[in-house]
């Protein structure tokens, strides 16, 4: 209107202006009012503007849905367009989805209710498992398939994340206990799902499911109070399902920030973890406060977090620890360890003493120690083609290479020579002799035991088999004159 009047009176110039057609211009000119005044005198339509194109494939669509309320729009449409093209052939998707939304909300099922909890400060914290293999991590560059066990405080939604491999009572445990301890306190209950054996007793011949001992040892310990959510009903443990998806946006967000989603080792990747965790918790400080002047104190001591299994040593040197096998020192064959599991990794005493450590196996692989094995594979040299476990003594690419290797110049010699290579690496250490067998590779000598003793046992001025490398710094000196040119 103000362009109208300093513009002489010309409509159409306006309507330009105004980014809107000529004839609505001239409507609101002639009303001398604008589209929200025009609405309210007008009130709300009633009328259409155009033939109902729903009109009659409405009907029929109605007698799908009435049978099966959830049945998907698109589905129902593409049936209909293909069984009666009379009647729907030139319905467009976004117009039937429009008109099935009206039917179902005139017509429909009531939809399910959920109702808000008021959440007293410092009374209940949710624990449940999240799977974290979408993120992409890698340690030293090797897919690392985890979960992460999410305990979170539902009236301030703190948080902490704890790496994990499996829904298990020790990764429950270590999830639990980090939280409470970075928390400070123990509240009075500890919410978990209804589906984890983790926690319950579960019958194949039963719905009912009851806590298990173990649970509620720990539970006696920590003096918390055990709840659970029933079962199929997710919603009933809301706080922490919704901050699962959250925790994972801000964790690639922090990925994407650093720049790669590559870590040295596992605590590395920990430690990024909790700064992640840190920062979320940060915005919630005056809720959190509030929570944790309401907690109670913290135990004397933690609960053990591994769980302690006894497993003989049998006559191969290996034990079987939860369906996987591992090696152990020779002189323990005959006796009965004491197998404590954690969540990464495995220690066995023998009367109360530490006698072996290995990391805990997550595939269906075998982990063979070639130094626990290798004193009586050079006595038995015969045993080592057939070895059910022979894969698993090749610890790296370059010694598999080796053996090939040996096998091609001298197949019969071939075993005999490459356990006198894994005993070199056993005594004078597997990086060294890696290095000197991947130098022998690269040149195209043979790897033979005795050349590489020869190379670890010669003096420390000996040449290196591999030329060290002396940069020419003053070829930076022409990129700074390019630079400043």
């Amino acid at each position: 209107m103000k362009e109208y009047q300093n513009n002489g009176g010309v409509v159409s110039h306006a309507a330009m202006k105004a980014n809107m057609h000529r004839v609505t211009a001239a409507r609101y000119l002639k009303a001398n009012a604008g589209p929200e005044e025009l609405t309210h005198q007008r009130g709300s339509r009633t009328y259409r503007t155009r033939p109902d194109p729903l009109k009659q494939v409405m009907p029929e669509a109605a007698r799908y849905l009435e049978a099966a309320p959830e049945i998907e729009v698109k589905g129902l449409l593409e049936h209909l367009k293909a069984s009666k093209p009379e009647l729907a052939g030139n319905v467009a998707l976004r117009t039937f989805q429009r008109g099935v939304k009206v039917w179902r909300a005139l017509n429909g099922p009531p939809k399910e209710v959920f109702f808000p909890q008021a959440h007293e400060p410092g009374r209940a914290v949710q624990f449940d498992w999240k799977r974290a293999n979408e993120l992409g991590i890698t340690i030293a560059g090797a897919p690392f398939e985890h979960l992460l066990g999410h305990f979170v405080v539902p009236c301030c939604n703190w948080q902490r994340a704890t790496i994990c491999f499996s829904e298990s009572f020790v990764s429950l445990k270590m999830g639990v206990q980090a939280g409470f301890w970075g928390l400070g306190g123990i509240t009075a209950e500890l919410w978990t799902d209804n589906s984890s054996t983790a926690t319950h007793t579960i019958k194949r011949d039963s719905e009912e499911r009851a806590f298990n001992e173990a649970y509620l040892a720990f539970c006696r310990h920590l003096k918390v109070e055990p709840h659970t959510i029933n079962i199929g009903c997710p919603n009933e443990q809301g706080d922490v399902e919704t901050a699962h998806r959250h925790l994972i946006r801000r964790i690639k967000t922090h990925l994407a920030i650093r720049g790669s989603s590559d870590f040295p080792d596992q605590a590395a990747y920990q430690a990024f973890l909790d700064r992640a965790c840190a920062g979320a918790n940060m915005l919630r400080s005056v809720g959190v406060a509030e929570a944790v002047a309401r907690l109670r104190r913290l135990p004397d001591t933690r609960y053990p977090e591994s769980e302690q299994i006894a497993v003989p040593v049998c006559t191969g040197s290996t034990v079987r620890v939860k369906k996987r096998t591992y090696s152990v020192p020779a002189k323990l064959i005959g006796l009965k360890l004491d197998a404590h599991v954690g969540e990464s990794e495995i220690r066995f005493t023998y009367e109360g003493c530490e006698v072996c450590r290995v990391p805990r196996l997550q595939g269906q692989k075998a982990q063979i120690d070639y130094r626990h094995v290798i004193t009586w594979l050079i006595r038995k040299p015969g045993a080592f083609r057939g070895y059910v476990y022979r894969e698993e003594l090749f610890p790296t690419v370059v010694f598999r290479q080796a053996y090939d290797r040996l096998c091609a110049a001298d197949d019969a010699a071939a075993d005999v020579l490459y356990l006198q290579l894994l005993e070199l690496a056993a005594l004078q250490g597997e990086a060294p002799v890696a290095e000197v067998i991947g130098a022998c590779l690269r040149s195209g000598d043979l790897p033979h035991p005795d050349r590489v003793r020869a190379f670890l046992n010669a003096a420390p001025d000996a040449p290196s088999l591999i030329a060290p490398f002396s940069p020419d710094l003053k070829a930076y000196d022409s990129l700074l004159t390019e630079v400043s040119a």
